[in-house]
């Protein structure tokens, strides 16, 4: 029986996204997932929880946490299965398939298109400025105008893997063009890294304004899988109509709890400063080898680099037992290599596999 034959014609021509557990072993120092090097709380809450009853689909007292934690109120908010849950979702609702499109800026996370491709929307693609690797804002602004049937406009602050960050003026100027016309889906997985402050502000005065967040990165909790979509509350109801009946485990609730709470606060602040002061570190570091062609420092957990040969210093490193991210081959990122800055004694051996690189 040919299996293939019966499935949608849009999955089996996919390119499926490959995460970092994907690509490379998860052995030896992990500086490819831009994941915080260590939890924040030693704590297990889940251990005398009653396992044999389904848990609330929106646990009030998570919701509670997150929205103030975001600056939002309650029915702003969906607490989701990471940010891909909230992607997914919303291609879900708003667009139809072989009808509607999304816009991306990129180079940028691969998980808009593929969400896409999954449900059989159409994909824009806007190339960023080859050199800088920034949004060309009139490129940007042009193809929105452009396009039919656009219904996300997905862009990225702190960007992945190029670590810019969106200007408030170009939001609104983004916001602007797709009034009464799409969503504009800002992602704020890496907001915390940074000073620039969240388009959740924005939420009550711009309908159609959606904005992504997440515990797996400054929160030091990506096992969990734990995010949220804040947007106006008749988003979050149409979301929540497709939404599975029971999203987020009983362990997972109780976690993201204990992750989020005072002690967890505080040693994430000491966690932010260790990896600013690592990735300035790293940054200077880089700067003076010979084979380093274009650095990207960003305003994230982690750097960009051009080098002489991608591939090859993806593969020494992982010799010296260091995982870093290949993006060769991906637009505008030929031999581009992606580092995420982790804990001290992580990038001293990052810094043992750079030494030796090309000697």
């Amino acid at each position: 029986m040919n299996i293939e034959a019966l499935a949608r014609p849009e999955v089996l021509a996919l390119s499926p996204y490959v995460s970092a557990r994907g690509s490379a072993a998860a052995d030896g120092v992990l500086l490819n997932a831009n994941e915080a090097p260590r939890t924040l709380t030693s704590a297990a809450p889940w251990q005398d929880l009653d396992l044999h009853r389904y848990p609330p689909p929106q646990p009030a007292d998570l919701r509670q946490r997150l929205a103030g934690l975001y600056g939002v109120e309650e029915d702003q908010l969906l607490v989701t299965r990471g940010s891909d849950e909230g992607i997914d979702l919303l291609l879900r609702v708003f667009c139809r398939a072989g009808r509607d499109r999304i816009l991306e800026t990129i180079p940028c996370f691969g998980m808009y298109r593929v969400a896409a491709g999954i449900q059989g929307a159409g994909v824009v693609q806007v190339k960023r400025d080859a050199d800088t690797l920034e949004v060309r804002a009139d490129a940007l602004l042009e193809a929105i105008e452009a396009t039919e049937d656009l219904k996300l406009v997905f862009l990225t602050s702190p960007a992945n893997p190029t670590g810019d960050t969106v200007d408030e003026e170009l939001l609104t100027r983004v916001l602007a063009a797709t009034q009464e016309r799409a969503l504009v889906v800002m992602d704020e997985a890496y907001i915390e890294f940074c000073e620039t402050p969240s388009a959740a502000a924005r939420l009550t005065r711009q309908p159609n304004l959606v904005v992504l967040r997440t515990l797996s990165k400054a929160w030091g909790a990506a096992g969990l899988r734990c995010g949220a979509v804040l947007a106006n509350p008749a988003v979050i109801q149409l979301l929540g109509r497709v939404m599975a009946p029971y999203p987020l485990t009983a362990p997972a609730i109780a976690a993201a709890l204990a992750v989020t709470g005072p002690d967890a606060r505080e040693a994430q602040a000491t966690l932010l400063l260790i990896l600013a002061r690592e990735k300035g570190r790293l940054v200077r570091e880089l700067t003076g080898r010979p084979w380093v062609r274009d650095l990207w420092p960003g305003e994230a957990n982690f750097v960009l680099i051009r080098v002489d040969d991608g591939p090859a210093l993806v593969r020494h490193c992982a010799e010296q037992g260091v995982r870093i991210r290949d993006f060769n081959g991906q637009p505008l990122l030929d031999n581009c290599v992606r580092l995420t800055v982790g804990s001290p004694d992580d990038m001293n051996a990052l810094r043992a596999a750079l030494d030796t690189f090309g000697v």
